[in-house]
């Protein structure tokens, strides 16, 4: 299909829940999600975090430690990025049966051939793609919603394109059901389903725009909705093995575009993402 088109069953789950989050923030006078939490106290962290959503203490303070491990590492940076991975719970994103391996620093899978990154891959795009608030992001690669999560955190102007039409829907039942529990922010993300390659033109164009999916080179059509002094972060490279791009589309004063592409590691490492799947032609 040429572009992405919202899902009616995702529509009318979102736009309820969405209609539902004020009066949910009202009776509750929860604090702002993108409120920043504690960043560097982990027992106040952990408070806030039981005081906000009623969260699992155990899971909270896992979240913190490994946070603090992805900062210590490189692949975690800017106050905004950490504030937005410290907020949103890895476990609520994996399979049930994977929920005491959320916070192991690796892959997981969560079914239709697909997985949810490694938090350090999560982090490390979400640092390079340096979202301020009133950016519109496009992922290309839904997958079970983390990284959407993470980003909504960031801006309330997150567009997400899933092509496994079942996993867009049971992600947007999921993400639905948090938003009534608690977590507004993720009602800010609207979801599609539909072969990425084309991004959204409806939408278009994206001041950021991140790719989870492998692929040997960048979309044309994600280029082309990519606004000028844009950042895109992609994987490029074969099946077996990737280069994590940044790619910078810069606009001169007489109208010149040019795209400078930088890779995130430096050479010092390669990165293995899932393959790009597309639409039957």
């Amino acid at each position: 299909m040429p572009a992405a088109r919202r899902i009616p069953a995702i529509e009318a789950i979102l736009g309820a829940c969405m209609v539902l989050v004020g009066s949910l923030v009202a009776q509750a006078q929860l604090a702002a999600p993108s409120d920043p939490p504690p960043l560097e106290d982990r027992d106040a962290f952990v408070a806030e975090m039981a005081a906000r959503h009623g969260e699992d203490p155990g899971y909270a303070g896992r979240r913190f430690d490994l946070m603090q491990r992805l900062i210590q590492q490189a692949q975690l940076y800017g106050d905004g990025a950490r504030a937005a991975m410290l907020l949103t719970g890895r476990h609520d994103f994996v399979l049930p049966g994977d929920r005491d391996a959320a916070y192991r620093d690796s892959p997981l899978s969560i079914g239709f051939g697909q997985t949810i990154s490694a938090p350090h891959m999560v982090a490390r795009m979400t640092s390079v793609l340096a979202v301020e608030p009133g950016h519109r992001v496009l992922e290309i690669g839904t997958g079970s919603g983390y990284q959407a999560a993470v980003l909504s955190h960031l801006t309330d102007q997150v567009y997400s394109i899933e092509i496994v039409e079942p996993l867009a829907e049971r992600t947007a039942a999921a993400i639905a059901g948090m938003v009534e529990a608690g977590h507004p922010a993720f009602g800010g993300i609207q979801l599609g389903v539909g072969d990425g390659y084309h991004g959204w033109l409806e939408h278009a164009p994206f001041d950021r725009i991140i790719v989870t999916a492998a692929i040997d080179h960048i979309p044309p059509p994600l280029l082309q909705q990519l606004a000028p002094d844009g950042i895109m972060v992609i994987p490029v490279g074969p099946p077996s093995v990737q280069t994590l791009l940044e790619v910078r589309k810069r606009q001169e004063a007489d109208g010149t575009i040019t795209v400078e592409r930088r890779d995130v590691y430096d050479g010092t490492a390669r990165v293995r993402f899932v393959p790009f799947t597309r639409a039957p032609e």
